[in-house]
């Protein structure tokens, strides 16, 4: 279920566009602005921190050229905004600003605006399309970042069982224990490579560049990558010391494993707390501290329900019922953690009940919401299971202390303990088919139908806190509606883009053979007369990517008697793509793709794309 769930979230996150999360709050010079002699620099301020690349900024003259630009700086010295000297002597016309930083929460984030100098040109220049995001570097970064999600609750909820439920035999649990720690040590190895690819929107080959990665190891999330590497091993250290050390004979962790395995927790959920929303915007001490906490709560809910889930069905004997209270308590005192530091963080994302649905963070935090009352609702039958267990059990006990008949065998005066005991089954045994001088008791099979019931309802639960755990991770890489709001506020309208939306148009195709199904994915940027770049994804009939020999594309502008423009794309290893397409003329073009699957099969498709001045 857990590796159909990434899948599924795989093929969706590589198809779906940029979330940019440090949102642009003001440009100098302004959108649009007329100057009568040209700037000295061009200064963005943005609504959190950002990071800078070396090629932060490109800047496009009237006749759409590049214009030579020095290194990106930070205004003042102030972390939220970015700067570049322009050159002396800009001639007259439209300059073009593409602009690319990395968000404090470590999302990059990326647009365009434009400025005339004396008086704007007849035509604005086109920006030859820079890729937003490598499709291919997007799907695997997302996909470690589910995978790092799912792995730390495994690896915290797992030793937390251990340690604060105390199950008798924890043989069980130790393959969860060594899959969580191995799966987050590779997720997190992965990130640290793909970052430098992720952050200027390359091929993942790109990561082996040394002057990038090196940079990686230097800024905000890289350390925050380092650090839980190096937290890893510790960690590893600690479990194979407590693993060697004797077991203890009272029925108690010691104090020192408990302040160990803490400690490890709080650094570990710190790593995403220092590299994530919460270490950006409003009351950022307190964001962090909420953001620890939520993590935490999270792990030792679901990642101690996938241990309880392995105990029930992996041990020869079903754990005594003071684990399985233990864990109830644990995971109730989860839930209200949960609970309240969840309502402090959606209040600090969302800044009002209307983003709630007006706003992609908000609709994406009430799926969240809907999918945790589902969860809840399952944690509440789980608990309803747990008590009903703890009362078959009473019975038990106190039958087993009945004193037998008058004048069974050993109940005469003087008889030696353990002498002339009763074979189980007979009078005055206390034992299933005594006889009539037993108390009443449940079915014999009653404890083992509770046992299974809450084995279901724990199941379920699992399954359902894998949703939440991959929507979590979704939200995490969404544009809070806090900071939308005010970057629009601020704009005085729509939050500021720069270039027209890239057009994304879907064309299904079907060759009419065995596995000839599918769609090609095609995003045009930035669908507007110039110089525009291309991406095209292809996805088989099972939804998942697909590598196909041949993809065609050409456009054709039937009113003006134009075309058809062959696109010539070219293959980019998992998907086509081009930089150079030139639309001379604004209008609704054809857009014909023909996608060949073998060497003898192939078919076309067409689509209307509007293309705007």
């Amino acid at each position: 279920m857990l590796l159909g769930a990434v899948l599924v979230l795989l093929l969706l996150g590589g198809a779906a566009p940029a979330s940019a999360h440090a949102g642009l709050r003001g440009a100098d010079p302004e959108d649009g602005s007329v100057l009568e002699s040209a700037p000295r620099h061009v200064t963005l301020t943005f609504t959190e921190s950002v990071g800078l690349l070396e090629d932060s900024f490109r800047v496009y003259s009237p006749e759409n050229r590049r214009v030579s630009l020095g290194e990106p700086q930070h205004a003042d010295g102030a972390s939220d905004t970015a700067r570049i000297d322009l050159p002396d002597g800009l001639a007259e016309g439209t300059y073009t600003v593409a602009w690319r930083v990395i968000s404090a929460d470590s999302h990059p984030a990326s647009g365009a605006f434009s400025f005339s100098v004396g008086k704007p040109s007849p035509t604005a220049p086109a920006v030859p399309a820079e890729q937003v995001e490598h499709p291919v570097t997007k799907s695997l970064y997302d996909t470690g970042r589910h995978l790092a999600y799912i792995a730390a609750a495994l690896l915290i909820g797992t030793a937390a069982f251990v340690a604060l439920c105390r199950p008798p035999d924890t043989a069980p649990l130790r393959p969860a224990l060594l899959t969580g720690w191995w799966t987050l040590l590779a997720a997190t190895v992965a990130l640290l490579v793909l970052r430098a690819p992720y952050e200027t929107g390359t091929a993942p080959a790109t990561a082996f560049d040394a002057s990038a990665f090196a940079r990686t190891l230097t800024g905000r999330p890289g350390i925050a990558l380092l650090t839980r590497l190096a937290l890893l091993l510790l960690t590893a250290a600690a479990l194979l010391w407590t693993s060697r050390r004797p077991a203890p004979e009272a029925d108690r962790t010691p104090r020192a494993h408990l302040a160990a395995g803490a400690a490890l927790s709080v650094g570990l959920a710190l790593t995403w707390a220092a590299a994530e929303h919460a270490s950006a915007g409003i009351q950022v001490p307190l964001a962090m501290t909420s953001s620890v906490l939520h993590l935490l709560a999270m792990a030792c809910w679901l990642g101690g329900l996938t241990a309880l889930l392995l105990t029930l069905r992996r041990t020869r004997t079903p754990p005594p019922v003071a684990t399985v209270a233990r864990f109830s308590r644990l995971a109730f005192a989860s839930v209200t953690v949960l609970v309240v530091t969840g309502a402090y963080q959606s209040w600090r994302g969302l800044g009002s009940w209307a983003a709630l649905t007006e706003t992609s963070y908000g609709r994406t935090l009430t799926v969240k919401l809907v999918v945790t009352a589902v969860l809840l609702a399952a944690a509440g039958l789980s608990r309803l299971w747990t008590a009903r267990l703890a009362a078959a059990k009473a019975p038990v006990a106190v039958e087993e202390r009945v004193p037998q008949p008058v004048g069974a065998a050993g109940a005469g005066p003087g008889t030696k303990p353990g002498a002339g005991e009763p074979e189980a089954g007979k009078p005055g045994t206390g034992e299933p088919g005594a006889g009539s001088g037993d108390r009443p008791r449940p079915p014999a099979d009653e404890p083992d139908r509770r046992r299974r019931a809450l084995r279901l309802s724990v199941l379920v639960e699992v399954a359902v806190g894998i949703v939440v755990l991959l929507v979590t991770s979704v939200l995490t890489g969404t544009l809070p509606a806090r900071a939308e709001a005010e970057t629009a506020r601020t704009a005085g309208t729509a939050p500021v883009a720069g270039l027209p939306g890239a057009s994304t148009v879907t064309i299904p195709y079907d060759v009419g053979t065995p596995g000839g199904k599918g769609r090609v994915q095609i995003t045009l940027d930035p669908g507007r007369v110039g110089e525009n770049g291309v991406q095209a994804v292809v996805f088989g009939a099972d939804g998942g990517l697909t590598i196909v020999p041949e993809l065609r594309l050409s456009f054709t502008l039937t009113a003006k008697d134009i075309g058809p423009l062959d696109a010539r794309l070219t293959d980019r290893g998992g998907y086509w793509a081009t930089s150079d397409l030139n639309l001379p003329l604004e209008g609704t073009w054809t857009m014909k793709a023909t996608v060949r699957v073998t060497e003898l099969d192939q078919v076309s498709a067409s689509r209307k794309v509007r293309i705007a001045r």
